[in-house]
């Protein structure tokens, strides 16, 4: 079993505060970096989360 795998049995039934994790992680980032990267941390918050998912958006 791959780690991802592991992570995603983990946090199965959490979906919503992994993805406030996720947004406070990003949003840490953007102040570190003064919002210089945010259209990058943006993309990777939504990549991120699209892994954490059963079913990414369509």
């Amino acid at each position: 079993m791959s780690m991802m795998e592991k992570i995603k049995q983990m946090l199965k039934g959490h979906e919503s505060q992994s993805d406030k994790a996720v947004d406070k992680a990003g949003d840490m980032a953007d102040e570190r970096t003064q919002g210089k990267y945010s259209g990058q941390v943006d993309t990777a918050q939504e990549k991120i989360k699209d892994q954490f998912r059963d079913q990414p958006p369509q």
